[in-house]
């Protein structure tokens, strides 16, 4: 089976990691679509000196999808605590933003990066062009910028009521259109749905490729809310500010995770302002929209998916569409 996915940050590097495991076997075409919208940090620091696209999630996915995730992997992930200007950069960034700068072409440097780390799949981004995104939220302000929307959000003074990209007019590389169009199935995330999932579909030319194409087309939720973007959100809260996003409904099924975090976890995190998103699953379901619900929980420092529990339920479910399919 042909099949995308699109998102951005640690959830889709997450997903990622654990799917590429589907290859060829299951997965006989794998492809990550990826935001470049971020500008806070080392990407953004290096979006602005070097005007090139945010590096940082594009590395993160490429260097997941890795066959081996070796020590060449784990030099692309190192991340610089000291020098006069190093520090705080990843290593990885830094290769993409020179490679991208040698050849002239981002596109060419995601290229050959992904041949370096030998990946099991293809990295491409929503766009190769210098993008931003721009919210307004309930209480009237616009705001520019994946990080600055993100610390708006936190003030509390209103909710994010419409987002958008600017320039509106960006292209998507024939190829992430080639690939959504001829794909199987498309998973959209797990990841900040405001700042990773939702920037792909403002580009023009993916919103319109994932709505006219025949996939089967899956949104996996995410396991928390996230402070100052989708406060006491429920799964299907997240399902609507996407097809908002579209102007129109297009996902089949949606993939929750059933699992409350243990309570030091949970009263951590809820110091945070976060908290485990309700999986109203009735609403889901009056949407039209299949409900696949299992324990997905990773187990340690942090609340996440687990990789190899979210790819044991993909794979059933990819098994579930190639039976009906060839029925």
């Amino acid at each position: 089976m042909k099949v995308v996915a699109i998102g951005g940050g640690t959830g889709l590097s997450s997903l990622l990691r654990g799917i590429k495991h589907l290859v060829p076997h299951t997965i006989t075409d794998l492809s990550a679509i990826v935001t470049v919208a971020d500008n806070g940090g080392s990407s953004g620091r290096l979006r602005e000196e070097m005007q090139i696209p945010a590096p940082g999630d594009i590395r993160n996915c490429i260097v997941a999808l890795a066959e081996d995730e070796d020590i060449l992997a784990k030099v692309f992930q190192y991340r610089f605590t000291e020098g006069n200007g190093l520090k705080g950069h990843s290593f990885g960034n830094l290769f993409l933003s020179v490679l991208t700068k040698i050849t002239g072409d981002f596109l060419d440097a995601v290229e050959i990066t992904s041949d370096i780390l030998k990946i099991k799949g293809k990295i491409i981004p929503s766009t190769d062009e210098m993008v931003d995104i721009v919210a307004e939220f309930t209480d009237g302000a616009v705001i520019k910028g994946e990080t600055q929307i993100t610390e708006y959000g936190k003030q509390l003074k209103g909710k994010i009521k419409n987002i958008w990209m600017e320039p509106s007019n960006v292209k998507a590389p024939e190829e992430a259109v080639q690939k959504i169009m001829e794909a199987d199935v498309i998973i959209l995330g797990p990841g900040s749905l405001f700042t990773s999932i939702i920037p792909n579909l403002l580009v023009s030319d993916i919103k319109d490729a994932v709505l006219k194409s025949k996939a089967y087309k899956i949104y996996i939720c995410n396991v928390m809310t996230q402070y100052g973007e989708t406060d006491q959100f429920t799964a299907s809260d997240h399902i609507k500010a996407i097809h908002s996003a579209v102007g129109k409904p297009f996902i089949d099924a949606a993939v929750v995770n059933t699992t409350v975090p243990p309570d030091e976890l949970l009263r951590k995190y809820m110091k945070e302002n976060a908290e485990p998103v309700t999986v109203d699953a009735g609403n889901i379901s009056r949407m039209g929209i299949t409900v696949f619900a299992e324990d997905l929980l990773e187990t340690g420092d942090y609340v996440r998916h687990n990789p190899y529990k979210l790819t044991a339920l993909i794979d059933k479910i990819l098994k579930r569409i190639k039976k009906r399919n060839a029925a």
